[in-house]
């Protein structure tokens, strides 16, 4: 099965259970506003671990679906925040919700999202979920919506600096993507009625699949073409990002190239980014950021095959984990 199709099959289900979770928002425009992302579409992808995490362990996937359901609010919450601060004018092919509704509808909107949540995930009761199962899942992504903004505190601030380390960028990534990746498989793990063991393992395998995910989305951006990215190439050099590549390149690069490289990042415009990528490629930087995610993705897919069963659940799991690395945008 192709990873859309199994993403798909739960599309349906935690759509109802979004609907179901803002069709009492008053008044109107706000809840237009927080249920505009939502329609435009997008693959699910969280919200699609919780279920299969769940379903890996051995639990039923009505268990998992209000809790899928809340993380895929909480992404959205994040996605109309990041727009708002980075004047981004369209997502998924649409107008941002700032644009169309106005940046204190917008700020509404996300806050909204990240209050329905969490009284989502404390519905799943209804659904036949223990409730001193509910505490530890609940816990899990709340734990993840603090370190989304930490994440995106430290990207900010990066912008700011030319000495970022690796290890920095690796825990900015982490907080940032990873975190909420992680805790959809470990909360789903827990709904789902997984040993400590399971639970753990998975909280792990979504991790590193959340770190392989941003680190591709990186190497990408200099190794992919126009018409797959849907943007132009090197966007993330002509922003003057400090991505894995970028801080990579810099730990390595001889002290011209250094100041050359830190030149090309800082100017506006895209007439160099040929140049910046020459010297990224020059020192392994490209090659090592995509071994970096393979690595990740290799160690993720062990941890499956170490404490689960075999199932068509830990198979679409492991079909996701690849999925990361075979995407090209």
């Amino acid at each position: 099965m192709e990873v859309t199709e199994i993403l798909k099959k739960y599309s349906a289900d935690i759509d109802q259970e979004i609907t179901a979770a803002l069709e009492e928002v008053d008044p109107e425009t706000l809840r237009q506003a927080s249920e505009h992302l939502v329609k435009a579409g997008g693959k699910k992808l969280r919200p699609s671990l919780v279920v299969l995490s769940a379903e890996a362990v051995g639990g039923q996937v009505k268990s998992a679906l209000k809790t899928g359901a809340a993380v895929e609010l909480i992404h959205t919450f994040s996605l109309i925040h990041d727009d708002i601060m980075d004047q981004d004018e369209k997502r998924r092919g649409k107008p941002s919700v700032h644009v169309l509704w106005g940046e204190p509808t917008a700020i509404l909107a996300g806050d909204t999202l990240f209050s329905k949540a969490f009284e989502t995930v404390m519905r799943s009761e209804e659904d036949g979920v223990p409730a001193p199962t509910i505490l530890p899942a609940l816990n899990a992504v709340v734990d993840s919506c603090v370190k989304i903004c930490e994440g995106q505190a430290l990207d900010m601030g990066f912008a700011e600096r030319t000495d970022v380390t690796e290890e920095e960028y690796l825990n900015m990534i982490f907080k940032k993507t990873a975190a909420l990746i992680a805790a959809a498989t470990k909360a789903g793990a827990i709904v789902g009625g997984g040993t400590p063991e399971q639970i753990e393992a998975l909280s792990e395998y979504g991790r590193l699949i959340g770190m392989a995910f941003q680190i591709q989305d990186d190497y990408l951006d200099v190794a992919s073409s126009e018409e797959d990215l849907g943007k132009p190439v090197g966007s993330d050099i002509v922003e003057g990002k400090m991505t894995l590549l970028v801080v990579n390149a810099l730990a390595r690069a001889s002290e011209e190239d250094h100041n050359r490289l830190l030149t090309i990042l800082k100017e506006e415009g895209d007439e160099h980014v040929s140049e910046a990528m020459e010297i990224m490629e020059k020192y392994g930087s490209i090659e090592y950021a995509w071994q970096v995610a393979q690595e990740d993705v290799n160690q993720a897919k062990q941890l499956l095959r170490d404490v689960l069963d075999d199932s068509p659940a830990r198979e679409a799991l492991l079909l996701i984990a690849d999925f990361v690395l075979q995407r090209s945008n």
